[in-house]
């Protein structure tokens, strides 16, 4: 025996009907006589309650019960024969005239009582159960409409009866023995109570029917048709990358169920729980999916968690106050009091002093919930022995679900860290002592994010999701789009990372994609853009699409990003830099940035600011992570220099030598920004702060490579005649180190807390004196590392090696 509950969406058109009744035929014809219970079609259940509040305002329903008959009827003229349609039509006109009495009365008399509501919102069921056992018929002619009011007897509580189930399971077994031939079609959600008058089983009352017939019954199964792959592990609207279930236990899915998984309702599983009947949630419009199995005895899984619930919008009241504190019986006169008047409380948190208690409401009953307290309460209240009700409204709830939590060490440390660097501020929390769930309430403006934190956090099977923000397109900028779009797929595949652009500014227009700018032609959507470049306004936007993972890379060398660093760190957002500003200007600029970064628990990542996309910074940084002490740091940091010292030999002439380096592009255009040592004093400095020295731009001392009359000259041509004039300079510094087998290098040194770039003849035993081409090269000497210092040697600039520097810090973020 298997009971197929399909719910409004199944029955909603001719399609899903078509589909239903194909479903229920694989049943009938592998010999099985299932029980079909039927939930009115979509968006029916919700006009008759608008047409029945309607009508005790006053308002007319003709229009909208048209609409209604129309509906059922055209679903009939399209899917029973023309012999077979009138006896449909004329057991609907029968529904629809009694409807219309109803509603008539309500109208005349402006008043609807739960009684009437539960009668008006029957008819849903009756039509869609009536229609569709006649179009089934027509394929087994052993189908029979029952009206579940005549099988499950309740109390007088109308809007959310509750079931008398010794009477209920004993008619329904009787009834099902008389007719064990017959291929049932239920009414879900309607019964009634001693009378014989109509009642309803309030939310999710089709699949407590269901499950009440399946108890009775002892089903095989029960099976809950719908529109969605089973129960997935978060609300797939908000994330794109939740995933169905294969399996979950009742407590699990009455957990995920009751903080807002829509799929199934909890109390309709209890009946199917005590008898240990499982339940499974299928597609009616993928009927292959295997879907959901809701069981009391899952496999083993490996998950910590098995999903994630959210609720979209709560409200929660707080109440503190002395007169909490030890005062036995008071959350009893509270929580009475809200149940009295049939407010639910959604998740209750209190303090260990028992100096306040706040709990969650659904919106709708908070004014009603403040006013009750205030009444119950008003002698405390009163003696200030209560502060006033405090409410705080758009929030809301995000729970994570699993029975494997309570023997998964950190699981509580995950959750809080996706959160947290995230930005995402946890207002209350409250975990179970079963350790099933733990709930936390937040802004329901960071709902979405939170949501795809915590699962991108917990499913670390899935891909990651780093969204980036990037400024400037240039050389960089342009080869780190093309870096990420052509290694995509591997990073994906290896190391679980998707990036997604979620924006790009130049000096020009910016452009904003939540899903990712396409890296095929993001240069044509930018150019195509009507958004003029503002770097304010793009921080602003960055921050307004609330997005998790959020970085924000500067491929600049403008001063004006930096400005906005401690900006965007305080959004919870980390920075990728290859611009050195930031980190090369004053030392509290520096320490500011490291601090705020480190207070908001995200990533600033500098690589390279120092060695384009040589290690150099994260090798310092592991060092002393380590515990080793730095004792003297040597580099050549300058890929110019480099190039200009590692040419400068034999018959060469320096002045030859300079001209060349510009020819070849290594230079700036005014080769004297390079050769004044001014960047790489820069690099130096950044090295001497992240080795721990509070250092100042004038606390390293750089010599000169140039003469004073290069220095002074006017222009880039009077510098090369001045270059020239003083050839006899350079050519005896040249000729002195060949004397003495060493070779011109310029050295920058970090040693006893002073840092000084020099120009400086080294020996073949210096590790810098075999440096060929452009490359840098820098030394650690350590306490680990003293007689033979680590060494790290390779290009030092170039688009190609610090895009993929930039890249590699982008992989690093949130490791």
């Amino acid at each position: 025996m298997k009971i197929l509950k399909f719910g409004g969406t199944s029955v909603g058109s001719v399609q899903s009907i078509q589909t239903l009744l194909n479903i229920v035929k694989g049943e009938v014809e592998n010999k099985e006589k299932p029980i079909v219970v039927l939930s009115a079609m979509s968006g029916v259940t919700n006009l008759l309650l608008s047409m029945a509040e309607g009508a005790a305002n006053g308002v007319e329903f003709t229009e909208q019960l048209a609409e209604l008959e129309k509906r059922h009827f055209d679903v009939v003229k399209s899917l029973l024969t023309v012999q077979n349609q009138n006896p449909a039509f004329t057991r609907l006109k029968i529904f629809f005239n009694h409807l219309e009495d109803l509603l008539q009365g309500i109208l005349t008399l402006r008043e609807l009582t739960p009684k009437t509501r539960d009668q008006v919102l029957s008819f849903g069921e009756r039509c869609s159960t009536l229609m569709i056992c006649k179009i089934a018929a027509q394929h087994f002619p052993e189908s029979y409409c029952v009206d579940a009011s005549e099988l499950i007897k309740t109390d007088s509580s109308f809007g959310q009866a509750k079931v008398n189930m010794e009477l209920t399971e004993l008619l329904i077994r009787s009834f099902q023995q008389e007719h064990s031939d017959k291929v049932l079609f239920v009414t879900g959600f309607i019964a009634a109570n001693e009378a014989g008058q109509i009642t309803t089983l309030g939310r999710g009352g089709s699949d407590y029917t269901a499950a009440i017939f399946g108890s009775a019954l002892n089903a095989q199964e029960i099976q809950i048709w719908t529109d969605v792959n089973g129960m997935m592990t978060a609300d797939p609207r908000m994330v794109k990358k939740a995933f169905s279930l294969p399996e979950l236990t009742y407590t699990e899915a009455m957990e995920l169920s009751y903080f807002g998984a829509k799929v199934i309702y909890p109390p309709t599983m209890i009946p199917a729980f005590l008898k240990k009947i499982p339940i499974v949630i299928k597609n009616t419009f993928e009927p292959e999916f295997e879907g959901t199995v809701i069981r009391h005895d899952c496999k083993p899984s490996n998950l910590p968690i098995k999903g994630i619930s959210s609720i979209n919008n709560i409200s929660i009241l707080n109440l503190e106050g002395s007169g909490m504190v030890g005062k036995s019986g008071f959350s009893g006169r509270l929580f009475s009091l809200l149940a009295r008047e049939q407010i639910n409380i959604i998740l209750i948190t209190q303090s260990s002093s028992e100096h306040s208690i706040t709990f969650a409401v659904q919106p709708d009953d908070t004014e009603k919930a403040k006013k009750l307290i205030e009444q119950e309460f008003e002698l405390e209240l009163l003696a200030k022995k209560l502060e006033d009700v405090v409410i705080e409204q758009n929030l809301a709830i995000i729970a994570i679900v699993g029975e494997n939590m309570k023997q998964t060490p950190g699981v509580s440390g995950k959750l809080f860290h996706a959160l947290g660097r995230n930005g995402v501020n946890v207002r209350a929390i409250a975990q179970g002592s079963s350790e099933y769930n733990i709930s936390v309430i937040i802004s329901a403006r960071d709902l979405a994010k939170a949501l795809n934190a915590v699962h991108d956090g917990f499913f670390t099977q899935l891909t990651k999701t780093l969204h980036a923000f990037c400024l400037g397109t240039g050389n960089i900028g342009q080869t780190l789009f093309k870096q990420l779009n052509a290694h995509s797929a591997y990073l994906q595949e290896h190391n679980g990372i998707q990036v997604k652009i979620a924006g790009i500014s130049n000096t020009r227009k910016m452009i904003f994609n939540t899903d990712g700018v396409s890296l095929d032609n993001w240069q044509e959507e930018l150019n195509a853009s009507n958004e003029p470049a503002d770097l304010q306004e793009f921080v602003a936007r960055m921050k307004s699409m609330n997005l998790p993972n959020c970085v924000f890379i500067d491929n600049t060398a403008s001063p004006k990003p930096v400005e906005v660093y401690e900006q965007v760190f305080k959004s919870n957002i980390s920075v990728i830099t290859c611009n050195k500003i930031g980190n090369s200007a004053s030392y509290k600029q520096y320490k500011t940035f490291h601090d705020t970064a480190l207070q908001h628990g995200v990533d600033f990542f500098y690589e390279t600011n120092v060695g384009a996309g040589l290690p150099i910074i994260r090798t310092l940084k592991d060092l002393m992570n380590s515990g080793d002490r730095i004792a003297k740091i040597e580099a050549i940091l300058s890929g110019t220099i480099s190039f200009i010292f590692n040419n400068f030999k034999g018959d060469a002439k320096f002045y030859d030598v300079v001209k060349e380096a510009q020819e070849k592009g290594y230079t700036e255009p005014d080769p004297r920004d390079d050769l004044s040592g001014k960047d790489f004093m820069r690099k130096m400095l950044i090295l001497a702060r992240d080795a721990g020295y509070a250092m100042e731009e004038a606390d390293v001392q750089i010599e000169s490579v140039l003469p004073a009359a290069c220095l002074a000259a006017k222009t880039v041509e009077d510098f090369y005649a001045a270059l020239k004039s003083e050839d006899a300079h350079f050519t005896n510094l040249k000729q002195q180190a060949e004397k003495d087998n060493k070779v011109l290098r310029y050295i920058g040194k970090l040693e006893n807390g002073k840092a000084e770039i020099t120009l400086q003849m080294v020996d073949e035993s210096h590790p810098f004196a075999t440096l060929s081409g452009s490359d840098n090269i820098i030394s650690f000497t350590t306490d680990r590392y003293k007689e033979r210092p680590l060494v790290v040697k390779g290009p030092g600039a170039g688009a190609e090696v610090t895009a993929a520097g930039v890249f590699a810090d982008l992989i690093n973020v949130g490791a």
